[in-house]
């Protein structure tokens, strides 16, 4: 068994409205409320790396299951939305949806595409953070798949 730990460092100085900064690994930004949320809206946010988090582990989950299958992949793209509820004052990430556009090159076959039928799905459920906010925050995938055309 192997554990992996990624760690975090973030400095926080006054109150609800302030800015922050954090690192971890690559990953080096401010931070604050966002305004949507009457913050300042200084760099990036909780919701944002939620919603980030979930959408790069799904898109790579993905990417690497097409690989696997040996699949003729022309692209992938990914748009997703996080949807945050706020009732009485409670901030709630209720739902993220994942709209993936796949594309495969135009030698595909029909036996191809059926296989990225289910590995569009099948990636969501394996994917470390889906599993992580499973139960907490729904999950909901709106796919579009095709084999590229002249």
């Amino acid at each position: 068994m192997a554990v992996h730990q990624f760690h975090l460092e973030a400095d926080w100085t006054g109150g609800r409205n302030s800015v922050g900064k954090i690192e971890s690994g690559n990953l080096q930004t401010e931070i604050s409320i966002p305004p949507e949320m009457d913050g300042p809206g200084i760099g990036t946010n909780p919701d944002e790396m939620l919603l980030g988090a979930a959408a790069t582990c799904y898109l790579i989950t993905l990417a690497a299951m097409i690989e696997r299958a040996n699949l003729p992949l022309e692209t992938i793209k990914l748009t997703s939305v996080g949807d945050v509820d706020v009732t009485n004052g409670i901030f709630t990430y209720q739902k993220i949806t994942h709209r993936p556009l796949v594309q495969l090159k135009m030698e595909a076959t029909e036996r191809d595409l059926d296989t990225l039928k289910i590995l569009v799905k099948k990636a969501e459920s394996t994917c470390m953070i889906s599993k992580a906010l499973q139960g907490n925050v729904t999950i909901k995938l709106e796919p579009k798949i095709s084999i590229a055309t002249l």
